[in-house]
This record gives C-alpha cells, sequence and structure tokens, in this order.
C-alpha cells in the first residue's frame, strides 16, 4: 500500500531538533528523507546526552527515524557538485542553520531555484529571516521566553519557568511542515517550487494564542496560574501515597463541578452557594482542595481517573515521562514501539501521532553516520563505485 507521502522527496540538512523532528514526521507519512550530514562528525545529537559510548544517544534517534543518512562536505568542489545532483532529486530541502550559512556556501534559495525550479526551501530560523532580531540564534527555552510561553508558566510569587515540552523546537517543526505540504499543494497548480521560513519566536506566540485572549481583551496581564486553571480554581490534586508524584488533574469548569460532587460522594455541596459559579470556587480555592482532595487521597490516580472520566469529566491521572513509556493505552495506540535495530539492538521509541488507515507507520531505525552514502551515491546520483575511495581520500565523503 502506498503511504499518503510515497513519492515525496525530501533532502534534509536540519539537526538538533526542530528540523529533524519536521522531517521525521513527514518520513513517518511515507516521504523519502534523506539526512545530509558533515564530514566531521554530523548532527552533534549523535553524542550530546548519549549513555552508552560508541552509540547514537537516543537525543539522535528519537528525532531521526525512517530516514537515509549520507556525509557531503559542502565545502569542496566535488561536495557541491553531488548536493546540486540531491538538489535536482528533491522536492523539498529543509535546514535549520543560523541565518546567512546557506548563502555564506552558495547554496541560499536563488542558487536552489536556479538548479531546480520546483524545489521548496523550508527554512527554520530563531527568529526567522528579517526584524531586529533575525541575526540573532536561537533554541527551545529562547523561543519560550520571546514568545510569552515562559512568562505564562509557573507560579505568581516565583520566576517563571520554561515548560519541558518541545514547543519551541518540535512545535516549529510541526509548523514546517504543515508549510512544506501546503507549498507542495500549491506546487501541484504552478508547478513552480518557493521559499518557506518559519520562526520559532513565530511558533511559540501562535501557540500561546489561548493565553493571549485576556491580553487581547481586557489588556490586563496574565497572572501566572500555578497548580491552578487559568481561572485560578485548583486543578491537581493529590492522590493515595504512591510516591511524589502521585496526583490526578480534574477540571472543575462548569457543570462539571456538580458530577464531581457527585462522584467523589459530596451531593450535599450540590447547588450551595458558595461553590455556585467559577468565581466563587475560584476565591475558595483552599476550600476546593480540601473537598476534593478528602476523596482523591483515598484513591490511587489510575483509580480516580477512571470513575471521574466515566462520569463525563475532564481529567487525567499525571503520569511521569516514565510511565508514559508503559502506558497500556499508548503502546496499543503504537505510541510507545520497539524497533529492531541490527546495530544498537532493540530499543523503545515513540511512534506516529497521526493515524491514517491508508498509511500505516512502521517506526524504523534512525540511520547511522553516513549509512547510506555509497548507496545514495551509486544507486541514486551515478557515481561510479571506483570513485568511492577518492571521495573519502579527499574529504568528500566519510
Amino acid at each position: 500500500m502506498d503511504k499518503a507521502l510515497s513519492g515525496v522527496k525530501i533532502l534534509d540538512m536540519s539537526r538538533v531538533q526542530a528540523g529533524p523532528s519536521c522531517a521525521q514526521l513527514l518520513a513517518f507519512l511515507g516521504a523519502d528523507v534523506i539526512k545530509l550530514e558533515d564530514t566531521v562528525g554530523g548532527d552533534n545529537t549523535r553524542w550530546e546526552q548519549a549513555h552508552i559510548d560508541g552509540v547514537d544517544s537516543v537525543y539522535y534517534t528519537i528525532f531521526n527515524n525512517n530516514k537515509r543518512a549520507i556525509t557531503l562536505n559542502l565545502k569542496t568542489e566535488r561536495g557541491k557538485q553531488l548536493f546540486e545532483k540531491l538538489v535536482l532529486w528533491a522536492d523539498v530541502v529543509l535546514e535549520n542553520f543560523s541565518k546567512g550559512v546557506m548563502e555564506r556556501l552558495g547554496i541560499g534559495y536563488s542558487r536552489l531555484n536556479e538548479i531546480n525550479p520546483r524545489v521548496i526551501h523550508a527554512s527554520i530560523k530563531g527568529f526567522g529571516e528579517y526584524g531586529p532580531w533575525s541575526e540573532y540564534r536561537s533554541f527551545e527555552v529562547a523561543a519560550q521566553a520571546t514568545g510569552g510561553a515562559i512568562a505564562s508558566n509557573g507560579f505568581a510569587d516565583l520566576p517563571p519557568i520554561p515548560s519541558p515540552i518541545g514547543a519551541g523546537d518540535s512545535g516549529t517543526g510541526l509548523h514546517t511542515a504543515i508549510g512544506i505540504l501546503a507549498a507542495l499543494r500549491q506546487r501541484d497548480n504552478s508547478g513552480e517550487g518557493q521559499h518557506l521560513e518559519v520562526s520559532m519566536q513565530d511558533g511559540i506566540v501562535n501557540l500561546m494564542r489561548y493565553r493571549l485572549i485576556r491580553s487581547l481583551s481586557l489588556g490586563t496581564p496574565n497572572d501566572r496560574p500555578g497548580d491552578r486553571g487559568g481561572r485560578g480554581i485548583p486543578m491537581i490534586f493529590p492522590c493515595a501515597p504512591g510516591g511524589s508524584d502521585d496526583y490526578v488533574m480534574i477540571h472543575l469548569a462548569g457543570a462539571l463541578w456538580e458530577t464531581v460532587l457527585a462522584v467523589i460522594g459530596r451531593a450535599d455541596l450540590i447547588g450551595d452557594e458558595l461553590y455556585s459559579t467559577e468565581e466563587m470556587r475560584a476565591e475558595r480555592g483552599d476550600d476546593v482542595m480540601e473537598i476534593v482532595s478528602g476523596w482523591t487521597m483515598q484513591q490511587d490516580k489510575y483509580t480516580a481517573m477512571e470513575a471521574l472520566a466515566a462520569a463525563g469529566v475532564w481529567c487525567g491521572a499525571v503520569i511521569s515521562p516514565e510511565e508514559v513509556l508503559s502506558n497500556e493505552h499508548l503502546a496499543v495506540r503504537d505510541m510507545v514501539v520497539d524497533v529492531d535495530d541490527p546495530a544498537r539492538g532493540e530499543y523503545q521509541m515513540i511512534g506516529c501521532p497521526i493515524k491514517l488507515d491508508k498509511s500505516p507507520v512502521e517506526v524504523e531505525p534512525a540511520p547511522l553516520y553516513s549509512e547510506h552514502t555509497d548507496d545514495i551515491l551509486t544507486g541514486l546520483l551515478d557515481v561510479p563505485a571506483d570513485e568511492l575511495p577518492d571521495l573519502r581520500e579527499q574529504g568528500v565523503i566519510v
């Protein structure tokens, strides 16, 4: 069965997280992704946070499944020639270099367009390619800081804190993937490629739209809510002692308050005017915490979640990252999968969150450094096999 993106060819020059996460998602959906790395070690995530000497780190493998890998030295004339042949092959060239790097290499969009007018150049930058901050470099936490996310997170009486999710990097990757798909669709009609760019700061601002409602409507500051919801009502409740992180999240907005009271055996409070509105429940947040936690402290978090969810309450057991990897529901949905890797041994990996019934995903191992260089050069670019030793000796490939 053909995958949704069968026939789409992506040259992935990106590294670390934002670009690789974008290319990996498209690879899951069937695109043929070639990861292009330099000849001095490649993507630095291969060794950053590595827990076994000489083996690619999970930091690398978690963002690079389902790709092929090639090395090229783009500072050599032969390396540039081979790169240009890859551009002729590609539908998309993806990169997240600092501003100006592609131009200094002589392969900015104007040159890519000369080589292949149909190619789409997808560029990820910290602050975009224009604007007062466009020369600045960025990364996950800087993007969260400048996009409003950090200022919105934490407790009001303590310094703000970043979110642990990859909103700046992987969130940018998702935005870029959408842009690539849009550009491919437009090319179907026009026959022409184009340049697209996504700023990490812009991506955070887009993800912050809900928290900007108050700023846009009332112009008043957004207080950091801590462990309470945006309306100041408690949301995180302790459960029966089973560890320091045994909690359940319960949404008490609107009529859900009365449903919760019925489930937890406090029907006596249904209709009580002291808690009849969200504003009153926020004002009496400590009392609400005591009422609800009186029940949750007698349950484990999964029992509490199942009882409340069955009654239609929006809730969730507060699952640790480690528990995510052993969660039965996620396993059934192929979000945590086992990858059979002959080089690294079997390991757990995160699956594809997009489920298409006509484009099933099989998570394949991330490529080893330069693993497919010879195959790509000889099979795709028609380089004679007897030229490969010379290319290695000249430092064009590894």
